[in-house]
């Protein structure tokens, strides 16, 4: 389905979450989806939870658009649909980045979409974790004044969020539209699914899409002069190991990743933890070790593994206590590598993840080495 033959329909609501409230509501009392997987502001007030409801008294207690990423929304719905699909038809409402860490587990088979139904709206950012466990009540306060806004923030929100070109255009079934809609809230169909549970068209998409396309152009911008700075940071071995120099081993931006999904990591296992006389040898041969142990090494790893599917939600850098910019790190090499194989993360396009899967057409230069090579040992 063409972006430019999209159809949508105005929403009712005072503002954008209640709007999608009211709608959500709807589709779940007429009986259209069974139940809605959202985020709800947990009792303490100081962060948010991933609620499956269907009670209307819930349904109009949660947050559409939550200030703050506790939880990525992927890891909530992989953990509700890992095992295949289940008996009731699911509308799981997540950020765009969430979105597309939730298709790119797909692929990996750790999230089934049969009966779930994805739906986005245009994302301001989000709350960064250490801001507002420091202060829920203001980073509230901060969060609904950028949703009051017509333009992408450059401040108050995570870094990784101001340089995000993903924040609207995303493969989900159900988009809700913000920008470009003169205070309205529109929901626009991104596919079959999606269509299904609209209702009647009636809203223009074009003053939504022009906008949108206006505020990813800037993002673009930014993003690419931001890859200037980090990549400055990561240029060679030397300017790795100074980066990650104060790097604890908590391991917390492999946990806190959707994507990394390994039941146990090699630097959590014994084999990663060798006897003192081992470490004793390996500091005569080198001239001294570090600790913790085998820092570069976890996080060249990492980047080997995630690159190709890092969606930028940046978690892995919510939850450093070091402050070590890794969202911004990934973004950038993810940005370096995926376009090597004509590779976007996220997208549903029916394209697996290279490296997973062998292509005739990947790579050509390979395929003509390998012709040669046989060749010649055909002729010896």
């Amino acid at each position: 389905m063409s972006d430019r033959e999209l159809k949508s329909r105005k929403l009712d609501g005072a503002d954008t979450k209640s709007a999608i409230r009211a709608f959500v509501r709807d589709l779940v009392e007429n009986g259209d989806i069974d139940a809605v997987l959202m985020p709800v502001r947990v009792p303490a007030g100081d962060s948010y939870a991933w609620i499956l409801m269907k009670d209307a008294e819930i349904l109009d207690q949660a947050s559409p658009m939550a200030p703050v990423m506790p939880v990525q929304g992927a890891k909530a719905l992989k953990a509700l649909t890992r095992k295949g699909k289940g008996k009731m038809k699911v509308l799981a409402l997540m950020r765009p980045c969430e979105i597309k860490a939730a298709i790119e587990l797909t692929k990996l088979n750790q999230v089934h979409l049969d009966n779930v139904v994805l739906a986005s709206y245009d994302c301001p950012g989000a709350i960064p974790l250490g801001d507002y466990s420091a202060d829920p009540d203001g980073s509230e306060k901060i969060f609904d004044e950028i949703l009051a806004g017509e333009e992408r923030v450059t401040s108050g929100v995570k870094r990784i969020c101001t340089v995000c070109i993903d924040f609207s255009f995303v493969d989900s079934d159900i988009h809700f539209g913000r920008y470009g809609t003169d205070g309205k809230t529109i929901a626009i169909s991104r596919s079959d699914k999606g269509e299904a549970l609209l209702g009647e068209p009636d809203a223009d998409v074009s003053g939504w899409y022009v906008k949108a396309e206006e505020l990813t152009a800037k993002a673009g911008e930014a993003r690419k002069a931001a890859a200037v700075e980090i990549g400055a940071m990561v240029n060679g071995l030397e300017g790795m190991v100074k980066t990650f120099a104060n790097c604890i081993a908590c391991h917390n931006c492999q946990s806190a990743c959707p994507i990394c999904y390994c039941r146990q990591s090699y630097f959590d296992s014994e084999v990663a933890t060798p006897e003192a006389d081992s470490v004793y040898d390996k500091a005569v041969i080198r001239g001294g070790v570090s600790f913790p142990r085998d820092r570069m090494l976890f996080h060249t790893g990492r980047m080997a593994h995630m690159t190709l599917s890092c969606v930028s939600c940046g978690q892995c850098a919510d939850v450093c206590p070091v402050f070590i910019p890794v969202a911004s790190i990934f973004g950038y090499m993810a940005d370096e590598t995926q376009p090597v194989f004509e590779y976007r993360a996220g997208m549903n396009d029916g394209m697996p993840i290279p490296l997973r899967h062998f292509r005739e057409d990947e790579h050509p230069q390979v395929k003509e080495l390998l012709k040669g090579a046989k060749e010649e040992m055909h002729h010896e």
